[in-house]
């Protein structure tokens, strides 16, 4: 299998692929599409500036951006388990979006890709921080304790 297909052991500290604009961020991708299916355009990493978070006024910054930043691991509500719930929540309960691969700067350090592999990478250009009209799933993903029994049966 190639790099790009199976999660390597990390050599430094994870990021989180879909953090909050702070002094720790760096910018990783803008929010294009539609409100009922959003897509993730990566971009070359940027510093988070306060030019950059003045370009997603009047909304927040997370609804127009994507962020990186060290993943909190135990200090996020999203952690539990030694994982990140929106990782294993969203490769259950989101289709595909992409066939291949994603340009991703961050792959080689990111939570998501080092849990769940390019099932995630696949899935993740859907996935916008903060949404004003998530879907029921985006719901689903952020709320839900665990994904329904019913999707850990085979395809």
């Amino acid at each position: 299998m190639s790099h790009d297909e199976q999660p390597d052991r990390p050599q430094e500290e994870l990021l989180c692929p879909s953090a909050g604009a702070h002094s720790d961020s760096v910018l990783i991708g803008v929010v294009s599409g539609s409100a009922d299916a959003p897509r993730v355009l990566p971009t070359d990493q940027m510093p988070v500036t306060q030019e950059v978070i003045d370009l997603a006024h009047p909304v927040a910054p997370t609804e127009v951006f994507r962020f990186a930043a060290p993943c909190s691991t135990g200090g996020c509500i999203h952690f539990r388990d030694a994982a990140c719930q929106i990782a294993a929540r969203s490769t259950v309960l989101l289709d595909e979006v992409v066939a291949h691969l994603p340009k991703c700067l961050i792959r080689a350090r990111c939570r998501w890709f080092h849990q769940e592999g390019a099932d995630m990478c696949r899935r993740c250009p859907q996935i916008v921080t903060k949404q004003y009209l998530p879907s029921a799933d985006m719901l689903r993903i952020v709320n839900e304790t665990d994904p329904p029994a019913a999707a850990y049966a085979p395809h």
